[in-house]
């Protein structure tokens, strides 16, 4: 049976000169006669020519395939329960050319959608071990060996200078060695722009780890040297690593996946700033490594982490972005893009690299001066610096600090308060999780929003439990319930989401701006709510939460009536929805030159 004319695919060949116009004449052209158009080829493809093309990329995939028990049965699979709904569905006209074109296209896609979920998810593993898993791991170590750190820096004090020190000597060192870290990210954040652009992405990441071992080394041995100042300086340069390791990871990470993976790969970061302060929560515990004996080694655990990423990310690329935009190496590009997801058609994704490039016109990458400075990313900076910048003002510290006290309040006793943080922990990880699934689901915007709305509901009513809790026996499990809430809440929410603001909202020549000035942002505001943070409790008590309650409530109707959705759209699609709040809601121009060589684009319908 000769298959019908109009079962055959349609494949559109478009010859383009810089115009970024959406084409919406698919749906008119099906049907109609086909012929050449001003701009616009269109040509029949037989079942035959199109299992041929598929079989080649099932080829190039096929040891992906065969490597995994799970992908292919369900492949087969959907492929039956295709056929046998082509025949259920009421649709005899559809043709075995036809139904053949759509499995083997079927077929494509698995093979595609495997070998690169593979080759990301392996990538994202890599940076996060390196990147955001050292910060939360550092964030949450140094609490269980805080006695003992005290306890040794009395006794090299009186080895060294023959008396003992005072209490307000020893609360000194211990505050330098806890606010250091603090410093040290800042010095790492300011300087993660410049390093980026001059080394690129997986240098920079693979430099990080080299002070990383130095930081272990001196805090490791800092006990058998009786010398408490190599804790500090310790503690320092893993501030540095970590300031330098956070910005870089996320941006890295942000530009190596595709659109419709972006929010997803970006969300690792979060997930593995989650997993990081679970492990420092483990490892702190009295059976594993939280006793006297076992402390230097505890603080030298993030040599491990540091060792894995350095003799793994040299066998992954640089950022296809990067390579292309900045370092102007086109094929480098491709490589890099097949490397990473698969040897699929992605002349898409590269030509909205290429009009990024073609928009910035050569450019370098701006300063973080340029961005208060320039008129055409007001608003980015607006979103970036009350969204972003400012999460310290979330609250999500308080809350933990009274969440200890509540803990108390419904009868859990002090020693069981650390395995109650491991509950905490895994809760933080599950939501990270979530908000990898949602966000590509619901939206950027949609996720913000409402996360904030709730955070502000959980901080209100948080408020008035911690006021009663004396009160009424029932009254502190109820605050136990909205600690958990609030905890979803952000993981649901900021703590994912705004991973992938800095590297959407910013084309490429203001991305590593932008994440110096975030990152700085966020280690200034740390550093400061660490000193007076204290005598906000004091002063306030449980009504210090009516601050943060305003800043969540705040940023929902903010992201509510400003921020763009970002979700399924290019970079440049992203800066022209600001170009409309930049220039006073008239569409912004978005200067593309164009080009005297056309482009010709092969895509399927």
């Amino acid at each position: 049976m000769v298959p019908k004319y109009s079962d055959i695919p349609l494949v559109r060949i478009r010859e383009r000169t810089g115009d970024r116009r959406e084409d919406k004449a698919a749906e008119k052209m099906q049907g109609e006669s086909w012929g050449w158009t001003e701009e616009t080829a269109w040509v029949r493809e037989s079942p035959a020519q199109t299992a041929r093309k598929c079989s080649v990329n099932l080829g190039a995939g096929r040891s992906s395939l065969l490597s995994t028990n799970f992908l292919l049965p369900c492949a087969f699979a959907a492929v039956v329960f295709h056929c046998a709904s082509c025949k259920s569905s009421h649709r005899q006209n559809r043709t075995p050319g036809a139904c053949l074109n759509s499995c083997t296209s079927l077929l494509c896609c698995f093979s595609s959608c495997q070998k690169m979920s593979y080759n990301l998810i392996l990538l994202a593993f890599v940076l996060g071990i390196g990147g955001t898993f050292q910060c939360g791991l550092q964030v949450s170590i140094i609490n269980s060996p805080a006695e003992y750190i005290k306890s040794f820096i009395r006794e090299a004090w009186l080895k060294r200078y023959g008396f003992s020190p005072s209490e307000e000597i020893i609360t000194l060192m211990w505050s330098s060695v806890v606010s250091i870290y603090s410093i040290g990210g800042l010095l790492g954040s300011l300087s993660a722009g410049y390093l980026s652009v001059r080394f690129g992405r997986k240098k920079v990441m693979l430099l990080t780890n080299i002070p990383v071992l130095l930081s272990a080394a001196l805090m490791g041995l800092s006990r058998l040297s009786g010398s408490f100042e190599m804790i500090i300086i310790g503690r320092l340069l893993a501030g540095v690593c970590g300031g330098l390791g956070l910005n870089i990871h996320i941006m890295y990470a942000g530009e190596c996946a595709p659109q419709k993976l972006r929010g997803v790969i970006a969300i690792t970061a979060s997930t593995a700033f989650a997993i990081g302060k679970f492990i420092g929560f483990a490892l702190g515990l009295r059976e594993v490594l939280g006793v006297d004996a076992l402390w230097p080694i505890l603080m030298a655990a993030n040599a491990l982490p540091a060792l894995v990423q350095l003799f793994t990310l040299p066998f992954f690329p640089d950022s296809p972005r990067y390579l292309l935009i900045d370092k102007k190496d086109k094929e480098g590009c491709i490589k890099a893009v097949k490397q990473l997801w698969g040897d699929g058609d992605h002349m898409a994704e590269i030509d909205d690299m290429t009009a990024e490039q073609e928009a910035i016109r050569g450019e370098k990458a701006k300063h973080v001066c340029d961005l208060f400075r320039d008129k055409a990313v007001r608003w980015q900076l607006i979103t970036l610096f009350l969204v972003s910048a400012c999460t310290q003002l979330i609250g999500v510290n308080v809350v933990y600090f009274y969440a200890y006290n509540v803990f108390l309040q419904v009868g859990i006793s002090p020693a069981q308060t650390r395995y109650v943080s491991l509950g905490v922990g895994v809760t933080e990880i599950l939501t990270t999780v979530l908000c990898g699934y949602l966000v590509e689901r619901a939206g950027r915007k949609t996720l913000l929003w409402k996360s904030y709305t709730v955070m502000a509901v959980a901080l209100g009513l948080l408020t008035v439990t911690l006021t009663l809790q004396d009160s009424f026996s029932w009254v502190p499990h109820c605050s136990v319930v909205l600690i958990f809430i609030y905890i979803m809440s952000f993981g649901i929410g900021p703590a994912g989401v705004l991973c992938l603001l800095p590297t959407e909202i910013f084309i490429q020549s203001y991305r590593p701006a932008a994440y110096v000035f975030n990152g700085a942002s966020n280690w200034i505001q740390l550093f400061f709510l660490g000193l007076v943070f204290p005598f906000i409790v004091e002063g306030l008590g449980s009504f210090c939460f009516i601050i943060f309650l305003a800043y969540c409530l705040s940023m929902a109707i903010f992201v509510f009536l400003v921020v763009p959705e970002t979700k399924g759209k290019t970079m440049l699609q992203i800066m022209e929805e600001f170009n409309r709040l930049n220039h006073r809601g008239k569409k912004g121009q978005l200067a593309v030159p164009q080009n005297n060589c056309s482009l010709m684009i092969v895509t399927r319908l």
